[in-house]
């Protein structure tokens, strides 16, 4: 391995050092790093296409080294040789080669060479110093501000929080973080992205929450959206297992954005709070009350730094409406997907709030929704991984759950029954596909439970084999067995009918 001992006096290690401010901690660098991929870029012109989008701008702490380094990016640009030769003549054109250290510090450079794949190693570390300087920079600015006489808390505070989105986009401008911040192996993504985690409500089958994607919960005023919201949270704080007799998995800490009347969502919570959970409630619970900094669309980075700030793993949005500018300009929505998939991408879990069209507010309560009944832009629920969508009058405690969007099995169609007193919901068992075979003695076919789910009626092709599906899992599950059919001809035919399992007539029975 060459050496990396510290060059001769008449080099710039000996007289071109940046001076630390007086009394300042000596700022971050690595010349070692910095020597070796000067020295590889020389030994193979290549060597610049592999680092430089690594490197980014203005990252050599030696103002020597960032001069070679812009010769050699200029030569590399003209397709001419950058060994330390060429570039001595380079230099000396320029009046830059005394100024580097002149030609024994650029041979000497040329001397120290690991090859590409350490190279880029090398470069990360240069590009780590640089940030660091640039923070420790920003800092002491930020002292030195606040020790000064007059100095207002809040213009400074502004001026730091403008510095650090300037550094975070530099950060993903330059080197690898905008070019490889999100990308992965095959395999990792495929096994390690967490497709196959437990569900965070529901299950398996029928997952209501998937880790990692939204869940939007849509509805007129009035119909329980935030009374379903709730009791999902209060499960995710441990006060609660099931919501609608489905499991709902822990959480460390939720945050709710409490945009849209924040006292009303108080005394919501009320109905559900006792003295005794005033310890989690304390803990575990943040809630935002009132209008964000900004609009989501116009601050992506805001979902994620609300949740850092907060050390949330949840966060609640009530309501969408209120944390965009607008619902129905399409860029605005692909904006606003963007700060969702921020936040989701550091692991946070996110559950929307939001709100229908009004010309669909008077539907039939047993009438199947369409995602087109969400308000806004398409974008908006297409980026969403689940979205539950409640019918019904407002005030009504009995109203319809459709499940429009699912991560695997659909849940319902489900008619629910709010207790307003209680701040509860319930599911009304006449429509658990479960029960119906139980209390049919001579079975059900596909389209018999279909008729029964839809209200009645003659059931669409849709709606047969939806509840095939609820049949065949009851199969899967040993709660039902299955007669399989005869083709139909001048005769007639028979249709599959499914039977209720001694296990299942045993285990309700």
């Amino acid at each position: 391995m060459p050496s990396m001992a510290d060059p001769q006096p008449n080099t710039p290690s000996r007289f071109r050092e940046p001076e630390p401010t007086r009394g300042a901690a000596e700022p971050p660098y690595n010349v070692d790093a910095e020597r070796a991929v000067l020295g590889a870029c020389m030994h193979n012109a290549d060597i610049i296409d592999a680092v430089r989008p690594v490197l980014g701008e203005g990252v050599f702490y030696r103002p020597a080294h960032e001069t070679i380094w812009r010769a050699l990016l200029a030569q590399h640009r003209e397709d001419k040789p950058t060994d330390p030769i060429v570039l001595t003549e380079v230099l000396q054109q320029q009046g830059d080669l005394e100024r580097v250290g002149g030609r024994p510090y650029l041979h000497q450079l040329a001397d120290v060479h690991y090859g590409t794949g350490s190279a880029e190693y090398h470069a990360e570390i240069i590009r780590e110093k640089a940030n660091l300087r640039r923070l420790l920079a920003s800092a002491i600015r930020t002292a030195q501000r606040a020790q000064e006489p007059g100095a207002d808390p809040e213009a400074i505070r502004s001026e730091v929080e403008a510095e650090m989105r300037a550094e975070r986009e530099q950060a993903l401008a330059s080197g690898q973080g905008r070019l490889n911040r999100f990308a992965r192996d095959g395999w990792s993504f495929v096994k390690e992205t967490g497709a196959d985690a437990e569900p965070l409500w529901g299950t398996r089958e029928k997952t209501v929450w998937a880790p990692g994607e939204s869940l939007m919960i849509v509805g007129a005023p009035g119909v329980g959206k935030t009374t379903l919201a709730h009791q999902v949270v209060f499960a995710r704080l441990g006060l609660q297992e099931t919501v609608l007799e489905m499991p709902v998995a822990p959480s460390r800490r939720v945050l709710y954005l409490a945009m849209d009347r924040p006292r009303q969502i108080a005394r919501a919570m009320d109905r559900r709070v006792f003295p005794t959970d005033e310890k989690i409630l304390r803990e575990r619970l943040v809630v935002w009350e009132g209008p964000l900094p900004a609009t989501l669309d116009k601050e992506p980075d805001l979902l994620a730094d609300l949740a850092a700030a907060h050390r949330a793993d949840t966060i609640v949005i009530d309501s969408l409406k209120d944390a965009v500018s607008t619902m129905v300009d399409d860029s605005l929505a692909v904006a606003f997907h963007n700060a969702r998939m921020r936040a989701l991408r550091g692991g946070v879990e996110i559950l929307e709030l939001h709100h229908q069209r009004k010309a669909t507010a008077d539907a039939p309560r047993g009438q199947r929704p369409a995602l087109d009944q969400v308000y806004g832009s398409t974008w908006i629920t297409a980026g969403a991984g689940s979205v539950l969508f409640i019918t019904g009058r407002a005030g009504d405690p009995a109203v319809t759950l459709h499940h429009l969007k699912t991560p695997t099995g659909e849940i319902g169609p489900l008619d629910v029954t709010h207790d307003h007193v209680r701040g509860t919901t319930t599911v009304d068992p006449s429509k658990d596909p479960a029960v119906l075979l139980r209390n049919a003695p001579s079975g059900l076919t596909a389209r018999d439970l279909a008729a029964i789910l839809i209200g009645g009626g003659d059931p669409e092709r849709a709606d047969v084999e939806k509840a095939r599906r609820h049949l065949a899992r009851l199969v899967d599950s040993g709660l039902a067995t299955k007669a399989d059919g005869i083709a139909g001809g001048t005769g007639g035919g028979q249709q599959t009918r499914y039977y209720p399992s001694a296990r299942h007539l045993t285990a309700v029975g």
